[in-house]
């Protein structure tokens, strides 16, 4: 193991926790002449290496190239074995954290068939669609429950893509737009 400064490795060992090894932020109190010593001097050495940011996913700059783009740095093989660290364990980790902070597959909602929300759906798609009236008509239900269905449960939860229009003498008609 090659022998580094605290500096160096504050840097290796920091940039090693971080997602996709990058090095950004240096640690505080590291600016200026200083930081461009030391990070010229790992990277000469093989421990850090100077790659396009990802300004969409918010990775910190360490210089702008000056046609709007910049640069980080981050960590490499070389440099995790210099502080100890097996590279298979800290990518390993990292498939973790990205795993982890993946949003869950979303869930296929189930429509269970004899129960007035499917009766409503079935309504929805004759190609007349269906009013309020009319839904109120085959379920018993009052109209602010017939609409709250079909904005939350319909809409939102199941995902349906239903539309509505007014039409003269049958008021606002719902309608699965299946086109």
């Amino acid at each position: 193991m090659p022998n580094l400064t605290k500096t160096q490795s504050l840097i290796l060992t920091t940039g090693a926790q971080r997602a996709d090894n990058i090095a950004m932020p240096l640690p505080e109190g590291l600016h200026g002449a200083a930081a461009k010593k030391v990070v010229t001097m790992m990277i000469d050495r093989g421990w850090l290496e100077e790659v396009d940011a990802d300004t969409r996913k918010g990775e910190p700059l360490w210089r702008e190239t000056g046609d709007g783009h910049g640069t980080t740095l981050v960590v490499t093989d070389a440099g995790l074995l210099a502080v100890g660290i097996e590279p298979v364990v800290v990518k390993t980790m990292a498939a973790v954290r990205q795993h982890a902070a993946a949003a869950p597959a979303p869930k296929t909602p189930m429509i269970r068939a004899n129960t007035k929300q499917a009766q409503i759906i079935t309504l929805l798609q004759r190609p007349e669609g269906a009013s309020i009236a009319e839904i109120v008509a085959v379920t018993g239900w009052l109209a602010h429950s017939v609409r709250g269905l079909i904005s939350g449960g319909l809409k939102k939860k199941l995902g349906l893509p239903v539309i509505s229009e007014k039409q003269d003498g049958r008021g606002t008609v719902y309608k699965l737009d299946v086109a």
